[in-house]
C-alpha cells in the first residue's frame, strides 16, 4: 500500500484525505448519458473484449509500434467516444498543449498528471483547460456537444512533489455536469493476475494524426502488469496522454477503464525485454482519490 495525498490547484475548494487499505478488486459505477442510446458501429467492428488474442512479437520501435494501426473514429457522438474528450492546455508561462481526458463523473475528467501539472511545462499548474467531448474535426459542427474550460485541478503529491511516472494523474474539475447527457466511464482497481492478457482499448487525440482534432482508437492484449504499470503494444502518440486505457470483461460488458495512457516505449523497463507503451494502473489508492474528486464535485447520482 503506498499513501497518497489529494493535491489540488491553489485557491481551490477541493480538500485532502488520506487513503484507506483496500484488500479487494473495487469498481465505481459508469453512466450511460442520456444522449443518443444508438450502438456505435465502430464499437461493434473494434473494440477488443476480454481475454482472447496473440501477443504480437516485440518492435524496436517507439511510440506507434511497428505498422500504425490506429483507426479513426468518426462516430464520437455516440458512446464511449462522447465520453472522450479532446484537451486544450495553457500554461500561465504561455505554454499551450494538447492532450486527452475523460469522463468519470458527471462534472470530473480524468487525465495525465502532466496534462494539469508539470513543471518542465508549464512551470507548475496549467492556468486553465479546455475540453472538448467527441471532437470530430475542425470547425464549429465537428463539436458535436461543444467545449467547456476550467482553472480547476487535482493532481496527488507523488506527482506535483516529485512527478512519479507511477503516479502520473490529474483530475480536471468542471462547472458544469455535461456527463449526465453524455455518460461517463466506470473504473476499476484490478490485481495484476486479473488484467493479465485482457485486450486493452485506447483512444485519444494524438497531435501525428489529425493534429489532435481527430479521435484516433486502437487496442492489443496487455504484455506486462506491474504493481503500478500496465504495458500494452497499442498505439499511441503525443496528445494521446491522458487517454483511458480500457477493457470489456466480457461480450456485451460495459467499458471498465484500468489505467491512464501516459508514456511511450521510453517509459517501459529494459529488464522487462518487451517494446511497450505504458499507463498508471488504477490501483485502490487510486481509485479512492478519484472517487475523492468526483464526491467534491458533487459525486454520482444515486442508482
Amino acid at each position: 500500500m503506498v499513501k497518497l495525498n489529494s493535491v489540488s490547484k491553489p485557491v481551490s475548494p477541493f480538500e485532502t484525505m488520506e487513503v484507506e487499505e483496500a484488500d479487494l478488486r473495487e469498481t465505481t459505477p459508469g453512466g450511460v448519458g442520456t444522449a443518443s442510446d444508438e450502438v456505435s458501429r465502430s464499437v461493434k467492428s473494434l473494440v477488443g473484449v476480454g481475454k482472447s488474442g496473440p501477443i504480437r512479437p516485440p518492435t524496436p520501435f517507439e511510440t506507434v509500434i511497428n505498422v500504425d494501426e490506429r483507426v479513426r473514429i468518426l462516430d464520437t457522438d455516440l458512446a464511449p467516444w462522447r465520453m472522450i474528450c479532446a484537451l486544450r492546455m495553457r500554461g500561465s508561462n504561455g505554454a499551450g498543449a494538447i492532450g486527452t481526458g475523460w469522463l468519470v463523473g458527471p462534472r470530473t475528467l480524468i487525465t495525465a498528471g502532466h496534462c494539469v501539472f508539470s513543471n518542465n511545462f508549464f512551470g507548475g499548474w496549467a492556468s486553465t483547460i479546455e475540453a472538448i467531448p467527441g471532437l470530430n474535426g475542425h470547425g464549429l459542427e465537428s463539436r458535436p456537444f461543444g467545449s467547456i474550460r476550467s482553472t480547476e485541478f487535482s493532481s496527488v503529491d507523488r506527482w506535483t512533489d516529485v512527478e512519479d511516472a507511477d503516479f502520473d494523474i490529474g483530475c480536471i474539475h468542471l462547472t458544469e455536469d455535461i456527463g449526465t447527457e453524455l455518460g461517463w466511464f466506470a473504473i476499476g482497481a484490478l490485481s495484476p493476475i486479473e488484467l493479465e492478457s485482457y485486450l486493452v482499448n485506447i483512444s485519444g487525440y494524438p497531435g501525428d494524426r489529425g493534429a489532435g482534432y481527430e479521435q484516433y482508437y486502437n487496442q492489443n492484449r496487455i504484455l506486462r502488469v506491474s504493481e503500478r504499470r500496465v504495458y500494452y503494444e497499442v498505439d499511441t502518440f503525443g496528445g494521446q496522454s491522458g487517454a483511458p486505457v480500457w477493457i470489456h470483461e466480457e461480450e456485451g460488458a460495459p467499458p471498465l477503464v484500468v489505467g491512464i495512457h501516459a508514456y511511450g516505449t521510453g517509459g517501459t523497463p529494459r529488464a522487462f525485454n518487451i517494446t511497450a507503451n505504458s499507463a498508471p494502473r488504477i490501483i485502490p489508492e487510486v481509485l479512492e482519490k478519484i472517487r475523492e474528486w468526483v464526491e467534491a464535485d458533487g459525486g454520482w447520482p444515486e442508482a
